[in-house]
């Protein structure tokens, strides 16, 4: 961006110095534009616009993955001129649409019959959020997720399951690093069935709740939780929300996931592995 944002320097000689100030053209707010907002300098990618308050906000995302919001209008640069950020136009495809995970999608096209390949995830909350985001696409590629009610019951899965080509087995795991119960199980499955038909891979976070970008609840980041205390009951306790039963779990789950809308919602980490299992059981 410009290091100019402030415009003309005042004391140089007119001779130099512009007639007048550049004017702010409109500019559509469309997904992935680079703009800086001049009175903060925060520098970012467009990644949503909404209507909040009978007002139009723009999201931003900077290249650590911090969001800031700001109403559109005037008061941003793009390519070091100003700009009027504007709603983007929505073009007519009635053909077309984007699907939440952000791939495009033929219009009314039907689910394939199921492939023999399944994705596994954990649990329940797991899989709906795999759905939420990736349900239009795993319906067209007949990719059916099933829940393993725990990484502990991976290997008498893949027993009953028995994975070879045509019958591949991509797994989704919770807190899945270095020196964890998760990595062991994981890699005691690896060794037993190989891994020309089964992949597993995870995310870093204690539960697919953290996978959601806390911005989406109000959070600068996902607290941390003290040892003993239950996890989801902790953070639902740090959110304000009603924490005092294990029924506050799935009445707060409820609340998290209703704040997504596309994969712009969830973290990277959680995009590429969920991505990358879906290209394994789809490849054959």
């Amino acid at each position: 961006m410009s290091s100019d944002r402030y415009g003309f320097d005042v004391l140089s000689s007119s001779s130099t110095r512009p007639h007048a100030r550049p004017t702010a053209s409109d500019m559509p707010a469309e997904r992935g534009l680079v703009v800086e907002d001049v009175s903060t300098g925060f520098v970012g990618a467009v990644i949503r616009v909404e209507k909040s308050g009978g007002m139009h906000i723009v999201e931003l995302e900077d290249r650590h993955g911090k969001t800031r919001s700001f109403r559109l209008g005037p008061g941003f640069w793009v390519d070091g001129k100003p700009v009027n950020l504007v709603p983007p136009v929505r073009a007519s495809q009635p053909d077309l649409r984007r699907s939440a995970s952000g791939s495009v999608k033929v219009a009314n096209q039907r689910a394939r019959v199921a492939r023999g390949s399944r994705i596994w995830v954990e649990g329940k909350h797991d899989a709906e959020l795999v759905e939420k985001v990736w349900g239009d696409d795993l319906r067209y590629e007949g990719v059916v997720v099933e829940m393993l009610e725990g990484v502990d019951n991976l290997e008498a899965a893949l027993e009953e399951f028995e994975p070879e080509p045509g019958r591949r087995v991509g797994v989704l795991v919770d807190h899945l690093v270095p020196n964890s119960k998760e990595s062991r199980i994981a890699d005691a499955v690896i060794s037993r069935f190989g891994s020309a038909n089964v992949l597993i891979l995870g995310h870093p976070y204690v539960d697919v709740w953290q996978a959601v970008k806390p911005a989406r609840v109000g959070l600068q980041s996902w607290p941390t939780i003290e040892r003993g205390t239950e996890w989801k009951l902790g953070i639902l306790r740090e959110l304000g929300w009603p924490h005092g039963e294990q029924a506050d779990i799935a009445q707060g789950w409820k609340r998290i996931l209703g704040t997504v809308r596309t994969y712009a919602d969830l973290e990277p980490s959680l995009l590429g592995r969920v991505e990358e299992l879906i290209d394994f059981v789809t490849a054959q």
